[in-house]
């Protein structure tokens, strides 16, 4: 299983919400690249990234910075966050982005999604970003009146390969992951590499989920707060079950 540090952008400063909460923001680090590049020392091969200003406005706010990561950070680079239009995605591809995230417009607009998949392959993910049940859209604001597993199943019937799943109600509470959640999708849909996301605060939730085959898991707030130690956390996940 693979660890995605993650890096919130909000103003060119990494920073963490708390459920998804703009009111409730905390700002780890003035300097992202610096931050990436700790991660990446620590062993990371990849990164995690959110555009918070871009979900809300629907554009590219933090694309200055996100090239510093892409072209200064030494890892593959994921970005997410108000990404609802091709140009936009070309931009970042541009950008030297190694993965897109789709989340609103996955659910809202699925001629673009096919269209970006039809174009970029497997270099599409589809964030899928869930409170009791439902999918939540528009930097988690907004019900969509899908459910998860509905929302999943039409994801691999149009050919996503990648889902990154994420409990809002467990994100920056730094009191577990949702397990079950994930292990019900891992089974139900062998076909995605789902990545965990939301509340990974442990070894043991990084243990949880490499048991249960999840392709990767994201942590933020925990490493931050410094509950979590990225290089233990990538053993644990690359360690082989006995």
């Amino acid at each position: 299983m693979w660890i995605f540090p993650a890096i919130d952008l909000i103003g060119g400063q990494a920073v963490r919400l708390k459920q998804g909460d703009y009111q409730e923001k905390t700002v780890y680090h003035e300097d992202p690249v610096a931050q990436a590049r700790a991660f990446a020392a620590a062993g990371a091969k990849y990164l995690h990234t959110v555009d918070l200003d871009g979900a809300k406005s629907g554009r590219t706010e933090n694309l200055d910075t996100v090239r510093r990561l892409v072209n200064q950070s030494g890892l593959k680079v994921e970005i997410g966050g108000g990404i609802r239009s091709m140009e936009t995605v070309t931009k970042y591809f541009e950008s030297g982005i190694w993965r897109v995230i789709l989340g609103t417009a996955a659910v809202t607009d699925p001629d673009f999604l096919q269209t970006a998949l039809d174009a970029y392959g497997d270099r599409i993910a589809v964030g899928v970003d869930v409170r009791d049940g439902q999918v939540m859209t528009r930097g988690w604001l907004s019900g969509s009146g899908v459910s998860c597993d509905e929302l999943c199943g039409k994801m691999v019937r149009m050919g996503v390969k990648a889902v990154i799943c994420t409990d809002i109600s467990k994100d920056g509470m730094m009191k577990g992951t949702n397990v079950s959640l994930y292990e019900h999708l891992t089974r139900t849909f062998p076909e995605l590499d789902l990545v965990a996301s939301g509340g990974v605060s442990s070894l043991s939730d990084v243990q949880r989920l490499r048991n249960e085959g999840l392709y990767g898991a994201i942590i933020g707030k925990a490493l931050y707060t410094g509950a979590v130690d990225l290089k233990e956390a990538i053993r644990t996940a690359q360690e082989v079950e006995q």
